[in-house]
């Protein structure tokens, strides 16, 4: 089960993605997602989604 944190990380994610066609780095997630959070923990909150099969 995902938590808010990890639906907003992924809905950017989505977001991006969709809008420029490349991957999308844990940089460009910390600043297109409103969320205060640092790169390395952006990393590891996908890595989790990983885990999860997303």
């Amino acid at each position: 089960m995902m938590d808010d944190r990890s639906k907003v990380l992924l809905k950017t994610l989505i977001e991006r993605y969709i809008e420029e066609g490349q991957p999308v780095g844990s940089r460009t997630l910390s600043r297109f997602s409103g969320l205060d959070l640092s790169a390395a923990t952006i990393r590891n909150v996908m890595a989790d989604l990983e885990d999860l099969g997303l």
